[in-house]
């Protein structure tokens, strides 16, 4: 065979195998056997190792997996992959669209999807190559699991078509098929080992196994939904996942249901009660119901929270409930010194997950529901997460059961627990001599969110703790290459990835490393807020409770936390000791340079689409230059800054109340 007639060989059999694979994992629609269709691909295989220069990337070879992948790489989301908002009830969804009518007034069209139980995944795709698989993560930034997302046979390659933008990211849920993960606990139960409890954490830990080969043969499966990209050619939501099912996608479809345009609230709940009814039989785990404006110019206008979108809900299916015995009540310590209850349990099913352990959450819950060891509880997921008990069956309990005495003293340092009025829950006051406490913080401080450190994790936290090589989050960067080496399982590249993981987080900007240090009730917004306005470590310390208050969405309760943290000495010390290893407690120079007063005291209401900026880049720069975004408009709004389709509802408040409006343009003029 020359290299022209294997070229065209290996072109035919590609797109013949796509079209088969398409038909038969996307529309279910099989053309060819089994059998049939390992010979072709086979035949492809043997033609690409003869011909290697023509084994091209998208080739449907790449299913069968093969690449190892020792570490995954850490990546940025383009786009944020924010959660959704929950809801139980039909008033939470009446209240929902309320909301949403008072940002707009435009008659509104909901698109209804299911809430598919699996791992979020975001797919870019250049030119029509499947380039990048990233997973959710924390939002901000996932995992690179692109060679083992390849693997993923209803995942196209290589699109249809040619009508699909340059580039794009399409989102969606990755899952087990119910049959298959049957079928794999029925393998694992064959040959004597433990039975995977729960579907979603058992597709989770596949997708990151090092061997893509493995991948493969565990037919994951996955439903895409959600396009994102710059000017996409789309007015509506629905159209967008019309189209990307034309060039080859999973989608959810009309028929047999999985998706549906509503126009009412009682429309919506025809779709809800219907899949609430119908979800067992489905091949596939669902918890719920997603509701989405469907208009992409009303998404806009009706915008987002820090965490969410407005424009989107999802409605919880009623969660399961069912009864075991208490066989023990264990209590747990937290790194803030909060003492948690725990309900240890005579093992249940409920929801797809083995059920061991409830939490009790503080002495008056085990009061109010007078909760004793050896009773018959109910047991049911809270959202369908976090299982806790939720009743007792008082006629199955022992006549000489007495009621459960709370502890007095914290569990691992037998010191006296306090509880402060207002609190519900009771604490170790021990800051520094209790090790789940001291544990705890530096798990948090080298937590994603937080400092990020390449290399440390919870196991290596307690072993570091039990070695005695660091006690705190300062000893961590006083670690050396040899003291990691010498411990147990620790070779030269992992111990040498932890120390340049230390180095490097050295660069971490000051609001990341003032959340990551653990100051109670300073979480990543307000560390955010405390930078912005303080400017360095020392101009907090030295702040006042007037003055920290004074801050934006700094009240009583953080100010006086703070306050508590800096007059501990030991913290000032720690802080002092990080600050000569070179942390970062001040905001950088380009921080400084980018920051101004010029929009100080004054308060903007963002509205409508933009051209010259996001409506995030819109927001990010009125603080950055001392302004506050505020989402209702009132008296103390300063100006609506409105662009495109900005909402009739906002403007005839914004008349009413005589608030200026200006366009982006005359907004560039305010910070130049």
């Amino acid at each position: 065979m020359t290299k022209d007639e294997a070229k065209n060989k290996i072109e035919e059999l590609s797109q013949t195998l796509r079209t088969h694979n398409h038909k038969y994992y996307v529309l279910s629609e099989p053309s060819i056997s089994d059998y049939d269709f390992d010979m072709l691909l086979e035949e492809l295989q043997r033609l690409e190792k003869e011909f290697p220069e023509f084994a091209f990337e998208d080739s449907p070879t790449k299913r069968v997996g093969g690449e190892i992948t020792k570490n995954f790489k850490t990546v940025k989301h383009k786009y944020r992959m924010l959660s959704l908002g929950n809801s139980y009830s039909k008033e939470d969804i009446e209240d929902f669209e309320t909301r949403i009518k008072k940002l707009v007034e435009n008659e509104l069209e909901y698109i209804c999807e299911l809430k598919y139980d699996g791992i979020a995944i975001g797919i870019t795709y250049k030119n029509g190559k499947l380039v990048q698989a990233v997973t959710r993560g924390d939002g901000v930034q996932g995992d690179d699991i692109t060679p083992n997302v390849k693997t993923i046979r209803s995942i196209p390659l290589q699109l249809k078509g040619d009508d699909y933008p340059e580039e794009f990211e399409i989102r969606g849920e990755l899952f087990y098929p119910k049959n298959v993960f049957e079928a794999l606990n029925k393998e694992r139960e064959e040959i004597g080992e433990d039975l995977y409890a729960n579907a979603r954490n058992t597709a989770s830990g596949t997708l990151k196994m090092q061997d893509s080969a493995v991948v493969a043969q565990r037919k994951l499966d996955c439903y895409l939904y959600f396009v994102l990209g710059k000017n996409l050619p789309f007015e509506t939501h629905f159209e967008s996942i019309q189209k990307a099912g034309e060039w080859g996608f999973k989608i959810p479809t009309e028929k047999p249901n999985y998706i549906k345009k509503c126009k009412t609230i009682d429309e919506i709940f025809e779709f809800i009660n219907y899949w609430d009814k119908e979800r067992n039989n489905l091949n596939f785990e669902i918890d719920g119901v997603v509701i989405k404006v469907n208009n992409y110019a009303r998404q806009e206008e009706i915008g987002f929270t820090a965490k969410s979108p407005k424009w989107a809900i999802a409605y919880k299916f009623k969660a399961e409930k069912v009864s075991t015995k208490l066989l023990e009540i264990t209590y747990q310590v937290g790194r803030t010194g909060a003492i948690t209850p725990v309900a240890n349990l005579q093992p249940v099913l409920l929801a797809g997950t083995t059920v061991r352990r409830a939490s009790l959450h503080n002495a008056d819950q085990i009061e109010k529901i007078d909760v004793r060891v050896n009773d018959t509880v109910f047991v049911e997921k809270g959202g369908e997460i976090i299982p806790k008990i939720v009743g007792v069956e008082a006629t199955q309990r022992d006549i000489f059961s007495t009621p459960t005495q709370y502890i007095t003293a914290c569990p691992e340092c037998e010191t006296e627990l306090v509880r402060k009025e207002g609190d519900a829950k009771h604490y170790c006051p021990n800051e520094w001599g209790c090790p789940p406490q001291i544990k705890g913080k530096m798990q948090h401080f080298i937590s994603r969110k937080a400092m990020n450190i390449d290399g440390l994790g919870e196991e290596t936290i307690d072993l570091l703790y039990e070695q005695r090589l660091a006690k705190n989050i300062a000893d961590l960067y006083e670690l050396n290459f040899d003291q990691l080496f010498e411990l147990e399982s620790f070779k030269e590249k992992k111990s040498q990835n932890i120390i340049d993981g230390l180095i490097d987080s050295k660069q971490i900007p000051f609001e990341r490393l003032l959340y990551g240090i653990g100051i109670r009730y300073v979480g990543e917004t307000v560390a955010k807020k405390l930078a912005r306005q303080f400017k360095n470590i020392d101009n907090i310390i030295n702040a006042s409770f007037e003055e920290l208050i004074a801050a934006d969405e700094i009240g009583d309760k953080i100010a006086e936390s703070i306050i508590h943290f800096f007059f501990v000495e030991g913290n000032v010390e720690l802080i002092n000791r990080l600050r000569a290893h070179g942390l970062q407690f001040e905001l950088s120079e380009d921080q400084l340079a980018n920051a101004t007063t010029k929009l100080e005291g004054l308060i903007f209401v963002v509205s409508g689409v933009f051209s010259k900026f996001s409506r995030d880049e819109l927001k990010n720069t009125i603080e950055q230059n001392g302004g506050k975004v505020s989402s209702s408009i009132s008296k103390k709004t300063s100006y609506i800054v409105a662009g495109e389709n900005m909402g009739p509802s906002k403007l005839a408040k914004a008349e009413k109340l005589e608030v200026e409006i200006i366009n982006e343009d005359r907004f560039i003029e305010l910070i130049q």
